[in-house]
């Protein structure tokens, strides 16, 4: 897979989340602006190979903003990581309007948990086929399926997600899919498919998997690291490429020793 000037096509990658929110459920990933640069560069030395940020928080019960304020947000801290560091940048949106504000302004990726669906007219999907950007779709949906559905109704959403980044003519490279942990989904659904995660190669494209401190786990946030942990191992044994992170250097360890598990 290619975003911006790299390239990823074995391992398993960190992808650190930046939080631009006052809401976000982690309070210890919210960032100002003033603290970016820091953070940025912290993220870079303990391992991570793409930043993700995100102007609007999508934790259950959030309050959604506006496309324009969530671009007040994202406009600064574009500029700064882009003129000051070499990594490819993920932008968190499922607003085209932010998004083209973003790729306009040098961002590489859009990471759309609406999967391209949300305004429901492909304009998203065109807006990242216009500047050749990659794209991470995650599968959502309004509602839990029942179990003896939850594969097939996540199949039926990923393949119409993808249909549509192939007619608005997304690079088959630049494509990665995400399962959505901890949307739509009930506690015992979002493990269900963190162990199956695999069967979403079916469609032949790279998987991401961000699981990092979600509810899911139970208890206090601040006491969800070691099952995360557990979830990033499970990513390396299934050959996931990405992971989504907000503890930057304690997944890339356990992503190193499990490595070294599949190679002995």
């Amino acid at each position: 897979m290619k975003i911006g000037n790299r390239i990823f096509d074995s391992g398993t990658h960190i992808m650190a989340i930046i939080n631009l929110t006052p809401d976000s459920f982690f309070d210890k990933s919210r960032t100002a602006v003033e603290e970016l640069l820091p953070r940025v560069s912290k993220a870079i030395d303990d391992g991570a190979e793409v930043i993700d940020i995100g102007g609007q928080s999508t934790r259950p019960n959030h309050t959604p903003i506006g496309a324009e304020e969530e671009w007040q947000r994202l406009a600064r801290p574009i500029e700064l990581i882009k003129s000051n560091f070499d990594i490819p940048l993920s932008v968190d949106t499922y607003y085209p309007y932010v998004a083209e504000k973003a790729l306009q302004n040098g961002a590489d990726m859009i990471n759309d948990i609406w999967g391209l669906q949300y305004e429901n007219n492909g304009e998203m999907a065109r807006v990242i086929a216009k500047y050749n950007a990659s794209v991470c779709i995650m599968q959502n949906q309004n509602g839990i399926s029942p179990d003896e559905r939850l594969w097939e109704d996540m199949y039926v959403f990923l393949q119409k997600s993808l249909d549509i980044a192939k007619q608005a003519g997304i690079d088959n490279d630049k494509i990665i899919l995400d399962g959505g942990i901890g949307f739509g989904k009930t506690k015992e659904q979002n493990f269900t498919v963190v162990n199956g995660y695999s069967n979403l190669y079916k469609f032949g494209y790279p998987l991401l998997l961000g699981t990092s401190r979600k509810s899911m786990f139970g208890g206090d946030v601040a006491d969800r690291l070691a099952p995360t942990l557990e979830t990033t191992r499970q990513a390396v044994r299934q050959d996931v490429l990405f992971v989504r992170v907000h503890d930057v250097k304690e997944n890339m360890q356990a992503i190193i020793d499990e490595a070294r598990k599949k190679e002995a």
